[in-house]
């Protein structure tokens, strides 16, 4: 969720601090995954604050590595064995994810529990008007989003063996409570919007229907591969945040494109564009295309959502603060990532005034 735009799908040397004996995972991987042999050549994927995920190239392929990362961590966090439980699951039923190769709990052999799966090529997306594409691109992209989160939510969660992967029902108090217990775990400055926030947003939830499906998290454009060469999505990744919950969480969070004010957030947004003329459709329409593949009756557009999209995104952000004011810090950009809590938590409390709150 973190990494700038120029960033996103760059590798460089290992971080020192995020270095292991590279000789001893490729025995490893030698012997757990069919057809990898070496020489093996590692770099690190730049920008990413959550797990470090490191590219390892080999003469006849390359994969992906996500780990935990060190140190004192919060405790529901960073949980790489969920990550390869839930895409293992979706992978084997024909979801758009890497296959997941091997889970390994042996923190021997690079210090922290981590996973590898397959490279996928790809091209990702920051900005939201993708401006290296035509409008003809940008709508089938768009299409492909929405069809491939459809696809999502109307997975047979039960029959992949994961009614154990959250909890079902009142997902948005359940996700209120967690960001707001660990925004106070990881504080480092008093930001009374979002004091105002946690204490408003539980008993502003819009009443629906309260589905439970399999939700990914941080479904945006940055976390959608999209085919090297067209316009469709190859691939789902980074499934740190997924659990069983209401999917209006995961399209709410997914069109905040279409509402997120400007000057939030590292991404672009679709707030003020000429969307006819870049292909891109609006958020009408791009709901009721959700609505009619899924049957879901949802109001995506509630000023709630954004309030609690925007409040959720500040206190994973202030996670980042925390760690680094602890020295627990993946990447380099944590201080620029730090810059934007106060303005995402007054956009956050802005909506909700919007909404009712006062």
């Amino acid at each position: 969720m973190n990494a700038p735009a120029a960033m996103i799908g760059q590798t460089a040397a290992v971080a020192p601090g995020s270095a292991f004996d590279e000789a001893v995972l490729e025995r490893y991987l030698t012997g757990t995954i069919p057809g990898f042999a070496g020489p093996m050549r590692v770099e690190q994927f730049q920008g990413g604050q959550s797990n470090p995920t490191f590219l390892l190239h080999t003469p006849d392929a390359r994969y992906v590595l996500r780990r935990k990362p060190a140190g004192v961590l919060l405790a529901s966090a960073h949980a790489v064995d969920r990550e390869y439980r839930v895409t293992r699951a979706l992978f084997e039923a024909g979801l758009p994810v890497p296959e997941p190769l091997v889970l390994c709990e042996d923190l021997d052999v690079i210090g922290s529990m981590f996973y590898v799966m397959r490279h996928i090529p790809g091209r990702g997306f920051w900005d939201p008007r993708m401006p290296t594409l035509s409008p003809h691109e940008r709508a089938a992209v768009y299409d492909s989003a929405n069809e491939t989160l459809a696809r999502l939510h109307l997975v047979d969660y039960a029959a992949l063996g994961l009614s154990d992967y959250g909890r079902p029902g009142n997902y948005f108090a359940r996700q209120i409570s967690r960001w707001s217990r660990q925004y106070e775990a990881s504080r480092t400055d008093d930001l009374p919007e979002m004091d105002r926030l946690a204490a408003w947003l539980p008993g502003a939830i819009p009443a629906g229907d309260d589905r439970t499906t399999i939700i990914h998290g941080d479904y945006s454009f940055h976390n959608l591969l999209i085919h090297p060469t067209e316009p469709r999505v190859a691939a789902v990744i980074d499934w740190e945040l997924s659990t069983l919950g209401d999917p209006l969480g995961d399209l709410t969070y997914h069109m905040m494109e279409w509402f997120r004010p400007e000057g939030v957030d590292v991404r672009g947004t679709l707030r003020g564009a000429d969307l006819a003329a870049l292909g891109i459709p609006t958020a009408r329409d791009y709901a009721q295309a959700y609505r009619d593949r899924t049957g879901f009756d949802v109001d995506p557009t509630h000023p709630f959502y954004t309030a609690f999209n925007l409040f959720r995104v500040a206190a994973i952000l202030q996670g980042i603060a925390g760690r680094a004011r602890d020295g627990v810090q993946t990447a380099d950009n944590a201080g620029e990532i730090i810059q934007r809590i106060k303005p995402l938590a007054r956009a956050a409390w802005a909506s909700a005034q919007q909404a009712g709150a006062s």
